[in-house]
């Protein structure tokens, strides 16, 4: 799921994630762009963007102009409002970065996640042309956003895990459920997931159960989403 970009100071005994980071500069540079490309905040959008445009049945009875319409409500309510808001919270003073770089900052910009992201499955949920698997997805990133907030009390989970163990868990499903041949963007899943929690890894940002544990929520929270709305 799940708001900002994870730093690497913990705000309860930070300097943890503190020291030489004695990566090459090339490995570094790697591992911020692939932490930024996969930011936590942009999955559902990708995800939203295959299931609407890339998968061939779930949205094909949608014309272009309705597809373009459901994948900006997406984008608006999980990317853009999170962010606008943790601007907002930065400039009032509220937290003391946007990269929430201690698990007070995250406090705030998750409860306002949670009520976007549930906002938006709740929608979906009512709409009845909308696929099961789309409204699965988006229950799976509110669920996200709750363990993020109950782990966060005792350490820095990794958003980054906890938002690809989604997506890693919800294509592996979809690869076992759909008639549509799924294996190959499950396979694109896996590499992402191991690119991902690979470079935050290298980075610092996270201590390894931390990654692990982010991991095992986000595919806890899909099959959560999976029983409840399947």
């Amino acid at each position: 799921m799940q708001v900002t970009s994870e730093g690497n100071i913990s705000g309860n005994g930070g300097d943890k994630y503190m020291g030489k980071n004695d990566q090459p500069a090339s490995v570094r540079f790697l591992a911020h762009f692939f932490s930024f490309v996969f930011h936590p905040l942009f999955i559902p959008t990708y995800v939203a963007f295959f299931l609407i445009f890339v998968h061939p049945y779930f949205f094909a009875g949608y014309d272009y102009k309705m597809k373009v319409l459901k994948l900006l409500s997406v984008v608006v309510t999980t990317a853009f409002m999170p962010s606008f808001t943790v601007f907002l919270l930065k400039q009032l003073g509220f937290i003391d970065s946007i990269y929430l770089r201690s698990q007070r900052d995250r406090i705030i910009p998750i409860v306002i996640c949670m009520i976007f992201y549930f906002s938006i499955y709740f929608v979906s949920k009512k709409d009845a042309e909308i696929p099961v698997p789309f409204t699965q997805f988006l229950l799976a990133v509110f669920i996200n956003s709750i363990i993020a907030q109950m782990a966060n009390i005792k350490f820095k989970i990794s958003l980054h895990g906890l938002a690809v163990g989604t997506v890693l868990a919800f294509f592996i499903l979809l690869a076992l459920h759909s008639g549509a041949s799924m294996g190959f963007y499950a396979s694109i899943a896996i590499l992402v997931t191991g690119i991902v929690c690979t470079s935050r890894l290298l980075l610092h940002e996270h201590e390894p159960f931390e990654v692990y544990l982010g991991l095992l929520g986000g595919v806890l929270s899909v099959l959560v989403a999976y029983w409840f709305v399947g």
